[in-house]
């Protein structure tokens, strides 16, 4: 279990009791929300890493649990990419209306399971998403929405992971967005080589900077 950031508060989003972790620094360029691989929740220490990297950068970070601990009990939820979508939108219009929060553009970084239901959220048609990054992601599962989505998305998917680069592959024919695939050399699905992650943190880094802040000021 990773430990909370000096510099990230946690919060509960009511009615449904869902738990995060939000960190906003100092003059903040953007909100990344992520949305995690099955079976996993804001206690990620690879998302949690990613996230301290982002706000290093000056990007506000939201790590929320998507089910409650009742509901991941039932391991169906765990898979059930519309229901996480729900939850994805509800914590985006969270952010919207909080003090901290709502001038900030916001952006989607999703893991596994996590970055279809990013894809399905984003996808609805008054979504006021940014951009998306997946990591080690199944876009695959939103497959039938990809067309879609308008944010610029970002698969990011490692040289030795098998069928998913196939599975992003496919993904990446279907979305109509601005869009990239990175391969990254050496790293399987969870990146855990020397420096792999950090690699993700790079690119995710440029991308959300690029897409969430040159947003700033637009309306509509």
């Amino acid at each position: 279990m990773a430990r909370i950031a000096s510099d990230v508060r946690e919060v509960r989003i009511d009615p449904e009791g869902l738990d995060g972790f939000l960190g906003v620094p100092p003059d903040a360029q953007g909100i990344v929300i992520f949305a995690h691989g099955s079976g996993s929740g804001r206690h990620s220490p690879r998302n949690n890493y990613v996230a301290t990297q982002l706000r290093k950068a000056g990007l506000a970070t939201f790590l929320l649990d998507l089910l409650t601990p009742s509901e991941e009990a039932d391991r169906r939820n765990v898979f059930d990419i519309p229901l996480l979508a729900s939850r994805l939108e509800r914590a985006t219009r969270w952010v919207a209306s909080a003090a901290d929060t709502a001038h900030l553009n916001p952006g989607y970084f999703g893991a596994s399971t996590g970055a279809a239901a990013a894809l399905t959220a984003a996808a609805d048609a008054g979504s006021p998403i940014g951009a998306v990054v997946s990591r080690g992601g199944r876009p695959d599962m939103a497959l039938s929405v990809l067309s879609k989505v308008r944010a610029p998305t970002l698969l990011l998917v490692g040289s030795l992971d098998g069928p998913v680069i196939d599975m992003n592959r496919q993904a990446y024919d279907a979305l109509s967005s601005k869009k990239s695939l990175i391969i990254v050399e050496g790293a399987s699905h969870l990146f855990e080589e020397p420096g792999k992650l950090d690699e993700v943190v790079r690119h995710a880094t440029e991308w959300f900077l690029t897409h969430l802040t040159d947003r700033v000021g637009t309306s509509g």
